[in-house]
């Protein structure tokens, strides 16, 4: 579809489209196709499929020696308790109401709108609507929409409405949330349709109660449903791992099998015949036949070296450390009332081998609340010189959440300084806040950005109050005199101009532009005499950046009436052009805005959040790289990270890389300075000639020291800015940025696109085999949170969008190190005990069938009975190493947070890999060794004593299945750190669970029930009750541990791994004092940042915005938040709390953690 079409009123023409109806189908199943589609499904993975072929090898009599409930009781277990989950996550929701395309009437009364259509008309004097627009998920914005005049003068009048016949042409279904293309044809005029003038899916009413309008999309087509794409499916790479695995035991199976059938064959070659009296053969049955027969049934008995109770504890084990942080009260934020949240159960293990955080800045790092804290006007700077509140009592629109300690300032403002006023007056003007009073005197500001809030409330307590304003003009308070100036025209911000500014006449008629921005930005269009004045402020400038504000510049000029009526012309021309609207218009700003006069500069705080400097210092300490990217100026990210302790005055260097062109960069990662402390062989090949080759050459080299970091000679940090940046990403280059950046202990990339974000984290999971986490808060944060191995919400200022986009959510930063130190580390640990334990008793398990098929003619008869077979993965030992992997703690959480250096093991995957595997099935072999011929020496000559024979094969098997559960119970003993109550219980219940069983089945009941499945009858009583049977457990269980307990024991005395040096170490003294921070003066410059959005000047021009005075209104706001696609109406202004409420005083304690967690002890054992 090229181009969609639609016209009023005619339903025949628009069903010859066959465009998609409003049905959406939002659920996998439904009642009917539950079933087959989730077998279906659960049958495409490779272990259900295999015990799926078994159990039909088990039907069939010529192979299997095993009856065929042992496969089915697990399977269906499995199968069920899958389906379960499966049914649970898919909660049906089918949406089915058909609406064809024709027009809409919606009211206060309607759920959000399930479509998009064209706004017509509403009841409001300028035809608009107010909605909450609820985007990606609960990202409610307070939204503005306006119709054409042409048809918003039909109104309510139904006659009207279906008489008209107008014809939209606009582009096809896309998921483009920002734009929207096309025309509307009515009586011969043609009217431009833009995305002001479309409502989306999602959207509810406010304010506004009713409106008309044309559907455009519906159902799928919808642009929220086109945004509605399947997340990428994570997988941890223990998951990875243990495909490998799998993939290598089915191998191995293959092997063990084709040896048993070969001894098959020249079994039955050599002494098959003898036994033809007793078996004989049917007709055309030869050896190689039962060697092929018996390859087979060897597939079905040793198929426990694979169990498929594996996946099902694997899971368990999953949502219980889920539920974990679910419930850790460490991780819940009182004053927001938020816990933490696992939203997925599939990546806690993964949590504990993080080696690289991507963290955004604002909002992340930042509490996101910004304060006017300081300004220079005039070549004066103005600040916190003392601890006395101002006090703003002279003026009775002051906001009493506004907090000053300058009094001068007060001063010159009542003083009537011109330029103090000039500076509160541009502040007051300059800007496109809306205001909202529901009484007199109680304003609430709805900001675009926190920062524009900020500053207008600043403005409002020195005495020049915003109070209303409607499209052609702004209404202020100017130390109690009104005052209304013509809004001539608006200059609206955008990420190219970083700075906006306002054309206004005041009551006496004069012209001025107003101007606000970037210093960067604001210095290149100042009139040369303010030359001496820049200078004084750029060094109030450099004192604000060394305190970690953001700054903003203000500046204004005086216009000609002739001039700007010439000016006014050509903007109309170019505001309404359909071509090369944009360029035309920047042109116009770029002409008007020059020859500034400097007024001053503010300064905002947006103060750390707290424990955020503890936090990075600790996860340093456990070699967690933090990689910042953020949106800001370079200036605000470097001295946010000199606040934070990500960057430090101790680093050897801080490298700043801010090439523009390709070239540059590459020479600057590549210079001497960055590469001279490397011990490894230096990537540049200068002397090569050929390009290819030299950058062959440095592919190579960079694969082979990506296994493991560069070791460098000191500290690193690098700065990069945006545009450098997008050289550095280039495929040419960017494995020299990857080097380069690995180096660094921290890296801050500033300026960044959501974009880029992304593209960072994806170019180091692409050559760095290492685990990745991005943790962030705002909606351009999203495509980071997605791309990372794991992705972390912080549902704080900015809305849910980055929440409903990842893995985990917390409300503050600082709850990162119970999540990776604490939880991350002890869910990793856990699973990898787990798998080592699991394949242990499984192998051990089924390689006591190999040795066996030695002596028993490789018939493929089992050593165990069959009903021990069916129960040992699901019953004997199922709850024993489940209690392992859910409570068991190397060392406790206070040991955690002493000795970060406990994570580093879970980067270099030392607890679980192929070595560990290998060791594995090595130490299963020997036990299995032990477990078969130690029993059957003891049983071989062996009478009761009562001289009575006891070597048969029901008493050997009940005594070789009693010692391998009592070995792998030793075993899962020596595993566990951490005994509790419950563990203790699973371990000897699972013991008595197993005698209880055995003498329950072979007890004389059950043989008269069911004579051929309980056919060991009386072989507990008679076995059990021998001494020498107790010997032979007691020496054989011995034997499997002892190699075990002498490995361990030589392990600690002469290589001591970090967990058993911290676990000999005395409990940590008290925690020192917290070291004084080093006040730093720098001279870079913090950097004011704008919404990353363009602005909405022309809203505010436009009148779509404004509304009829209501009679009563809502007393708070619903939400806040800086976002990245439109307008935020909930701005910070000043500190206060978006939601209208006070800021909830500091709560004590509401943690409850000890500042000891952020402490290191100095151990020299360590």
């Amino acid at each position: 579809e090229l181009e969609r079409k639609l016209r009023a009123n005619d339903r025949e023409y628009n069903l010859s489209f066959k465009y998609a109806t409003n049905a959406i189908k939002t659920s996998k199943y439904n009642l009917f196709t539950f079933l087959p589609l989730n077998l279906f499904e659960q049958f495409q993975r490779i272990a259900n499929a295999y015990f799926l072929f078994l159990l039909v090898l088990q039907v069939i009599p010529q192979i299997s020696s095993l009856s065929w409930f042992t496969t089915v009781v697990p399977l269906v277990l499995v199968l069920s308790v899958t389906a379960a989950k499966d049914a649970t996550d898919d909660i049906v929701s089918i949406h089915a109401v058909v609406l064809h395309l024709s027009f809409l009437h919606c009211s206060l009364t309607l759920p959000p709108f399930c479509r998009h259509f064209f706004c017509f008309s509403s009841p409001f004097p300028h035809p608009r609507l107010h909605l909450s627009r609820l985007l990606f998920l609960r990202e409610t914005n307070l939204k503005v929409k306006q119709a054409l005049p042409v048809t918003g003068d039909l109104g309510e009048d139904i006659e009207k409405l279906a008489d008209f016949n107008g014809e939209v042409r606009c582009e096809p279904p896309n998921n483009r949330l920002d734009r929207f293309m096309g025309t509307l044809t009515f009586a011969g005029q043609k009217y431009p349709l833009d995305n002001e003038k479309i409502l989306l899916r999602g959207c509810t009413l406010r304010n506004t109660e009713w409106c008309f309008g044309l559907v455009l999309f519906g159902g799928p087509e919808t642009k929220l449903m086109q945004n509605c794409g399947k997340s990428t499916f994570k997988r941890t790479s223990i998951d990875r791992l243990m495909n490998v695995l799998v993939l290598c035991i089915f191998g191995f199976l293959a092997f063990m099998c084709t040896i048993l059938a070969i001894g098959n064959w020249i079994w039955e070659l050599n002494e098959g015949s003898q036994f033809m009296v007793f078996l004989p053969r049917q007709d055309g049955n030869d050896a190689a036949f039962s060697a092929f027969l018996t390859f087979w049934s060897y597939v079905i008995i040793l198929n426990t070296v694979v169990p498929i109770s594996l996946y099902v504890s694997v899971e368990f084990i999953r949502l219980g450390n889920s539920f974990y942080i679910d419930w850790d009260r460490k991780m819940y934020y009182a004053r927001s009332d938020t816990p933490a949240e696992a939203r997925t159960t599939t990546l806690n293990e993964e949590l504990g081998q993080i080696k690289y955080v991507f963290s955004d800045k604002t909002g992340t790092l930042t509490q996101n609340i910004m304060t006017f804290n300081k300004c220079s006007i005039n070549g004066k700077s103005f600040g916190k010189t003392q601890n006395i509140r101002v006090d703003f009592s002279f003026n009775s629109l002051a906001d009493p959440r506004f907090i000053f300690h300058d009094h001068a300032l007060v001063e010159a403002v009542k003083l009537e300084n011109p330029e103090v006023h000039s500076f509160f007056r541009l502040l007051a003007l300059c800007h496109t806040v809306m205001a909202e009073e529901k009484k007199e005197g109680e304003l609430f500001y709805q900001a675009q950005s926190p920062d524009e809030g900020a500053l207008v409330t600043a403005a409002r307590n020195f005495g020049f109050v915003f109070r209303s304003r409607t499209p052609d003009s702004v209404s202020i308070v100017e130390m109690g005199q009104q005052r209304s100036y013509e809004l001539l025209a608006i200059l609206d911000f955008n990420n190219v101009r970083k700075r906006m500014s306002v054309i206004v006449r005041t009551p006496e008629g004069k012209l001025s532009l107003y101007c606000k921005g970037a210093d960067t930005i604001i210095y290149e269009r100042l009139h040369q005499s303010c030359s001496k004045l820049m200078d004084v402020t750029t060094e109030h400038l450099n004192e604000f950046a060394g305190e970690g504000l953001r700054t903003l510049a203000l500046a204004y000029k005086d216009l000609d009436e002739e001039y700007f009526n010439q000016w006014q012309q050509r903007h109309h021309e170019a505001s309404t052009a359909l071509d090369d609207r944009e360029s035309k218009l920047d042109q116009l700003y770029e002409e008007i805005e020059k020859d500034l006069l400097l007024l001053g500069a503010t300064a905002i705080e947006d103060k750390l959040q707290d424990g955020v400097p503890q936090t990075i210092e600790l996860l340093s300490k456990a070699d967690i790289k933090i990689w910042v990217l953020t949106g800001d100026k370079q200036e605000t990210a470097e001295n946010i990270g000199y606040s934070c302790n990500l960057l430090r005055e101790e680093m050897t260097e801080v490298f700043i890389i801010s090439g523009n062109t390709p070239e540059d960069v590459r020479e600057e990662l590549r210079s001497e300075r960055v590469l001279k402390n490397s011990v490894l062989v230096p990537i540049a090949s200068e002397s090569l000639s050929d390009c290819r080759l030299r950058k062959l050459i440095v592919k190579l080299l960079f694969v082979f020291s990506s296994i493991t970091d560069e070791v460098v000679n000191g500290e690193y940090g690098l700065v990069i800015n945006g545009h450098s940046l997008a050289y550095a990403l280039e495929r040419s280059v960017e494995v020299e940025f990857l080097r380069t950046a690995c180096m660094c202990k921290a890296v801050i990339c500033c300026r960044v696109t959501p974009l880029q974000k992304a593209q960072v984290v994806e170019l180091v999971k692409k050559y760095k085999q290492v685990v990745t986490l991005a943790i962030g808060d705002g909606a351009n944060d999203v495509s980071m949170i997605k791309a990372a191995h794991i992705g972390v919400g912080i549902s704080g200022q900015e809305g849910m969008q980055a929440v409903l986009s990842s893995d985990y959510s917390f409300a503050q930063f600082r709850f990162l190190q119970y999540l990776l130190l604490v939880h991350g580390r002890w869910s990793y640990l856990r699973m990898c005990k787990f798998l080592r334990y699991f394949f242990y008793k499984n192998f051990t398990f089924t390689f006591v069938h190999f040795w066996y098929a030695f002596f028993c003619g490789f018939s493929a008869q089992t050593v165990y009975d069959e009903w021990f077979i069916t129960l040992y993965n699901l019953v004997y030992t199922a709850l024993p190493v489940l209690g392992m992997s859910l409570f068991d703690q190397d060392v406790n959480c206070k040991y955690s947070f002493q000795h970060p250096q406990l994570y580093i093991p879970g980067q270099l995957n030392l607890y679980f890999s192929k070595t560990a595997f290998f060791k594995c099935a090595l130490h299963s072999c020997y036990s299995s060794l032990v477990l078969f011929f130690i029993p059957y020496a003891a049983m071989q000559d062996t009478v009761r004593d009562d001289g009575k024979d006891v070597a048969d094969y029901q008493s050997f098997a009940l005594l070789t299945q009693t010692c391998l559960l009592f070995a792998v119970s030793i075993q899962l003993g020596f595993e566990m750190s951490y005994w509790t109550a419950v563990n203790t219980f699973f371990v000897l219940g699972s013991l008595a669970m197993y005698f209880a069983v055995t003498f329950t089945m072979y007890s004389n009941g059950m043989f008269l029930m069911l004579p051929s499945a309980f056919s060991f009858i009386g072989t507990a009583r008679n076995s059990l009750n021998q001494p020498n049977v107790w010997l032979t457990i007691l020496l054989t269980s011995t034997l499997c541990v002892l190699p075990v307990v002498t490995y361990r024991f030589l392990l600690i005395q002469l290589c001591p791994t970090i967990n058993d040096k911290v676990r000999r170490t005395k409990p940590a003294p008290s925690p020192p004092a917290r070291r004084t921070r080093i006040r730093r003066t720098s001279s870079r410059r913090s950097g004011y940042a704008f919404s990353h959005a363009q602005g909405y000047g022309d809203l505010v021009t436009s009148g779509r915005f404004l509304r009829r005075p209501a009679v009563s209104r809502s007393s708070a706001f619903t939400n806040a938040g800086r976002t990245t696609m439109g307008f935020s109406p909930m701005g910070r202004s000043a500190g206060y709390s978006p939601t209208g409420r006070p800021q909830a005083a500091k709560v004590e304690d509401v943690e409850g953690m000890s500042l000891q967690m952020y402490r290191t002890i100095k151990d020299s054992t360590l």
